[in-house]
C-alpha cells in the first residue's frame, strides 16, 4: 500500500509550539519507506528494537523495520536539511496498513521520489534527458577528427544542474564495419615535459545513450555521454579517446574549457 502525508502543524500553546508526532506501526516481516522533500540530516531512534537505514545510494528515504516481534513502544526523530523535525510513535503490528509514506512540501507531490547525492540529478532525469539531446542539432562547430573513412564529431554541450552532456557522432563512411573498443574521456596536459611523468584523470560517464559497440559501413551513429559537471584547469584539455577493436582507426578529440563554459543549458521541466 502507498499514503501520501504532508508537514505536521503544530498548534500554538502561548508562545511554544506543540509538534504532535505521527502514529506509526511497523512489523518484523516487512520493510516500511519514509520518503521525505528533502534529504536527511538526522535520525534518532527511542529504542534498539527499531532498525532504521537510509536507503542505499539514496539521501531522502528512510526505510524502517522492527528487529524483533512485539516490542514495546518507543519513537523516531528525523530531521531533514530544511531544517523540519518529524516526530513518530511506533508500535509493533503483524500486518501494518501502510507501508509507504511521502511527505510533500507545500503540497507538492509531483516531484520524483528519490534523491541521489551523485551529480545532483536522478537517473530517470539523466536518461531523458540524453534521449532528447541526441536529436539536436548541435550547438558546437569544427571540432572533430578524421582518418581512414572515419569521422569522429562533438556536436553540442548541455547541461542540467550538476550533469554535463556530451553528444557525439560517430561516421563510418568506409565498408568496413568500425567496432569499438573504448571511447574514454581524460583531462590531460597540454604540454608534456619528458622529464615529468604524464599527469592524466579518467571521467567515468554517469549515463551513455545508445550503444556505442559498433557501427556498420556507410553509416553514422550519435551518442549522448551524461558526466558530472567540471571545468578544465589551466594548461589542460579535455581529451575523448576513441578506440578501434582489432584495427588502427583511432580517433582523439581536443575540448578546451572555451567550449565546456558555452555549454548550453537545458530548459526547466
Amino acid at each position: 500500500m502507498s499514503s501520501q502525508a504532508f508537514s505536521q502543524h503544530a498548534p500554538q500553546a502561548g508562545k511554544a509550539a506543540v509538534i504532535a508526532p505521527y502514529h506509526l506501526a511497523i512489523t518484523f516481516y516487512k520493510t516500511t519507506n519514509l520518503i521525505f522533500p528533502y534529504a536527511i540530516k538526522s535520525v534518532d531512534r527511542g529504542s534498539r528494537d527499531v532498525l532504521v537505514q537510509k536507503a542505499k545510494a539514496v539521501e531522502n528515504i528512510l526505510q524502517i523495520k522492527a528487529s524483533k516481534p512485539n516490542f514495546e513502544e518507543t519513537n523516531l526523530t528525523v530531521i531533514t536539511a530544511d531544517g523540519q523535525l518529524y516526530s513518530y510513535v511506533l508500535n509493533y503490528t503483524d500486518s501494518p496498513a501502510v507501508l509507504n509514506i511521502r511527505f510533500a512540501a507545500n503540497m507538492d507531490i509531483a516531484k520524483p521520489d528519490a534523491f541521489f547525492p551523485e551529480a545532483g540529478t536522478n537517473e530517470a532525469t539523466i536518461q531523458n534527458d540524453a534521449a532528447k539531446i541526441a536529436g539536436e542539432k548541435g550547438n558546437v562547430r569544427g571540432l572533430k577528427d578524421k582518418k581512414y573513412g572515419m569521422r569522429l564529431q562533438l556536436k553540442g554541450t548541455y547541461i542540467r544542474d550538476d550533469v554535463m552532456y556530451y553528444q557525439i557522432s560517430l561516421q563510418n563512411q568506409s565498408n568496413i564495419r568500425y567496432d569499438v573498443d573504448q571511447l574514454r574521456f581524460y583531462i590531460r596536459d597540454q604540454k608534456r615535459n619528458k622529464r615529468t611523468a604524464t599527469q592524466e584523470l579518467e571521467l567515468r560517464p554517469l549515463y551513455v545513450y545508445g550503444n556505442p559497440s559498433a557501427v556498420a559501413s556507410q553509416s553514422e551513429q550519435v551518442f549522448v555521454f551524461a558526466l558530472p559537471k567540471f571545468t578544465v584547469p589551466d594548461k589542460k584539455y579535455l581529451a575523448v579517446q576513441l578506440m578501434e577493436k582489432n584495427g588502427g582507426r583511432h580517433l582523439r578529440l581536443k575540448v578546451y574549457n572555451k567550449t565546456l563554459i558555452r555549454s548550453k543549458m537545458l530548459p526547466s521541466y
